[in-house]
């Protein structure tokens, strides 16, 4: 049965990660800006009838959520907390790994993923959030925020110059990134 285990503060105020017992995905994220969004997502279908939810976020083992700033989240935590405990993990649709992307595999977008997986999505994560990698083509990078990074005043410019400079010193100065 699905527990949670601890709820987190975010950066984004509006933003919390709530941290579960059990994994929901082992690779992907799942990120969903409305209900229409959420339509073919049996859990994030339900967290978005929970009223004053604006956006869900998961992956591994937490799901953040951000609410309509006008809503306590006291209308919000004990729901969920309920939702999480009857909802059946089995009903999550099968991971895509990569599918659809056209992402070349070049030596230098496998360097970036590596850092992507192992340092920075770890550090987005931490505060209820992640990345998803739109494309990479001429030394671009185009990436998408998730979760409560997708909102937060700090995400939008400081961790993208953030992510920028890690690329630069570990791949080279020659790799840009741009929000997509």
């Amino acid at each position: 049965m699905l527990k949670v285990l601890d709820v987190d503060l975010t950066p984004n105020p509006q933003a919390l990660k709530f941290v579960l017992n059990q994994k929901l995905l082992n690779f992907e994220t799942r990120n969903f800006q409305n209900k229409e969004e959420a339509e073919k997502d049996p859990l994030a279908k339900m967290i978005f009838e929970i009223e004053g939810v604006v956006s869900v976020f998961y992956m591994d083992k937490f799901v953040t959520i951000e609410k309509e700033p006008s809503v306590s989240w006291n209308k919000i935590q004990r729901p969920f907390s309920e939702l999480i405990k009857s909802f059946d993990v089995s009903l999550i649709p099968e991971e895509k790994i990569l599918e659809g992307k056209s992402l070349e595999e070049t030596e230098t977008f496998k360097k970036i993923n590596e850092i992507i997986n192992d340092r920075i999505k770890p550090a987005l994560a931490a505060d209820g959030g992640g990345l998803e990698v739109l494309d990479f083509a001429e030394n671009k990078l185009i990436i998408h925020y998730q979760g409560a990074c997708g909102t937060c005043p700090s995400a939008l410019r400081g961790t993208l110059v953030a992510i920028e400079n890690l690329l630069h010193k570990e791949v080279g100065p020659e790799i840009s990134v741009q929000l997509g």
